[in-house]
């Protein structure tokens, strides 16, 4: 599990086809040490599995389920920023939202309105997310946990301090990227059991 409190950014050093995966390599720039085999990271915001590992950085391998769910097949050139997050301790502090690194679907930044050193990004969601997308709610945005403060016209809108502009890969952001979304997953199982209340 993990909160959406980025770490930081890594970079694509390499995304190659062997098989039916693509193994992609990220350089994490001293970000953290080695991440044990095996071990899970969020790469924006979806959950990988380091299947090599070194101080400088890890590979991980994507399936087509996970290319056709996320925007990687067009993200993932070498020298990509990508967003990386370690997954919760247990013993740790929780400060963003719960966010499994499971992709919901794509969403595609509609605006974007400098203000300053912060911003407000407009972002359309699809369709069958939206309905999870409450005003005041959570969201992952390529694994940021980010607080929806309006929804209008298919699309909502978050608001960017600078320090989040600095430490994730949203400051690369222009109209008409595409981006990881994640809803909450707490408004997910509501919906389960409300429905299951209903039969």
């Amino acid at each position: 599990m993990f909160t959406g409190i980025v770490e930081g950014t890594g970079t694509v050093e390499s995304a190659e086809r062997r098989r039916d995966v693509l193994v992609v390599r990220i350089d994490v720039g001293g970000l953290f040490g080695g991440l044990p085999l095996g071990g899970s990271v969020a790469v924006n915001g979806c959950c990988l599995t380091a299947v090599d590992s070194s101080s400088r950085g890890f590979a991980c391998e994507l399936t087509e389920e996970t290319l056709r769910r996320t925007a990687f097949d067009r993200r993932l050139a070498p020298g990509a920023r990508v967003n990386l997050e370690r997954p919760m301790r247990a013993d740790g502090r929780f400060d963003g939202h719960v966010v499994q690194g499971h992709v919901d679907g794509l969403g595609r930044v509609r605006a974007i309105r400098t203000l300053g050193e912060s911003a407000e990004i407009v972002i359309e969601a699809p369709p069958d997310l939206e309905r999870y997308l409450v005003e005041k709610g959570s969201v992952a945005v390529d694994g940021i946990s980010l607080t929806v403060w309006g929804i209008s016209g298919g699309a909502f809108t978050v608001a960017i301090i600078p320090y989040t502009l600095e430490v994730t890969n949203l400051r690369d952001a222009q109209p008409g990227s595409l981006v990881n979304l994640e809803a909450d997953v707490i408004a997910k199982y509501v919906e389960r059991l409300l429905a299951a209340r209903g039969r």
